[in-house]
């Protein structure tokens, strides 16, 4: 390539470090992906977001035999259709307007290793006809050219998307999917990983602590390890990060007590309108009305759960607190919580 210097995203190394877990569903996950890491074929990962595609697709690359080549990646949802298709092919001269010299392609800089595709489930299917040829016969052309190009490329494809649905939708070319899925490899979300969350939450208290320049390694008091373990962590191991690593830097002891799971709620009283004088409109109110239209069984089971999610909220998911509000003991609270867990929204 001449008159420029290109660089393209790699997956670095050092963050595979992450990819801890003890758990039997996660060794599993890994034993799979050892595996195949060493055949020479194209692997599809799938998973929920934040559950570490690209630290998947770093094992997959170093533990094959093209470790030694480069692993580049591509997150096609960051693209618009008409710029991903130069993004990974390259384009000529001249080949539209503001083309003003040739450039080279994410398949070309991978020529020799890896290419991760991630979200390839937003890529248009003009472009997926064209991935498919690479797949099947290694060669495309740039943009603007017609030139025929071969490339030793291995395809690594992550999405969060139900492909086999898309195809059905006409979305997704079912030929692209054959030709991905020599392996398919799920990953297995953090709420089916409970023996990993409290390992990899320390990992992570414990670097945040090093970037703050801490002595102390943090650790985490018994009530605020049953909320991280409790909790329904639909961001997977990100959102853990950023949970751990928010409580380390506001916590100004190396014992970790307060875990705060919404940086968005809402830190102060809302406006409410004037309350109005319930004897002006009889003895009851619309809620008792409610209530007294069903069985009394089903009515303190309600009032239970309402009572429970108020003293969860204004307790700020303080079990503790909460129990007070209550009037409980904390064992008592426990018990409470438990008995109605399915229908409350709380990381206890």
């Amino acid at each position: 390539m001449t008159g420029q210097t290109r660089q393209h995203t790699r997956i670095p190394s050092v963050e595979m470090t992450e990819a801890l877990g003890q758990s039997e569903v996660f060794l599993e996950f890994q034993e799979r992906l050892s595996r195949v890491a060493q055949i020479n074929r194209p692997v599809l990962l799938i998973g929920e977001r934040g559950t570490g595609k690209e630290l998947a697709a770093a094992r997959l690359h170093f533990l094959s035999g093209r470790w030694q080549g480069p692993l580049i990646a591509l997150n096609c949802s960051a693209l618009t259709s008409s710029l991903i298709g130069s993004e990974l092919f390259g384009y000529e001269k001249g080949a539209f307007t503001g083309a003003d010299r040739r450039r080279t392609g994410r398949f070309e800089a991978a020529q020799g290793g890896t290419f991760f595709l991630d979200e390839i489930g937003t890529i248009p299917l003009e472009i997926q006809e064209k991935i498919l040829r690479v797949v099947e016969y290694g060669t495309f052309e740039r943009v603007g050219s017609s030139e025929s190009i071969e490339v030793d490329v291995r395809i690594i494809a992550a999405t969060n998307a139900d492909l086999p649905e898309m195809v059905e939708k006409g979305n997704f070319k079912p030929d692209l999917l054959d030709r991905l899925s020599f392996e398919v490899l799920f990953l297995p979300p953090l709420r089916e990983r409970e023996e990993d969350i409290l390992l990899l939450a320390n990992h992570f208290a414990a670097r945040m602590a090093f970037e703050l320049g801490r002595e102390e390694i943090p650790c985490f008091s018994q009530e605020a390890a049953v909320a991280l373990e409790s909790y329904s962590w639909k961001g997977n191991v990100r959102e853990l990060k950023n949970v751990v690593e928010r409580a380390v830097y506001r916590s100004d002891s190396s014992l970790i007590e307060e875990i705060e799971f919404d940086p968005f709620r809402y830190p102060y009283k809302k406006h409410c309108p004037p309350k109005q004088d319930i004897r002006k409109r009889g003895n009851a109110t619309p809620l008792f009305d409610n209530f007294m239209e069903k069985p009394l069984k089903e009515a303190v089971m309600e009032l239970e759960i309402l009572f429970l999610k108020k003293a969860i909220d204004e307790s700020r998911y303080n079990q503790k607190k909460a129990a007070r509000i209550l009037g409980l003991t904390y064992n008592q609270f426990r018990g409470l919580y438990r008995k109605y867990s399915d229908s409350l929204n709380a990381p206890f």
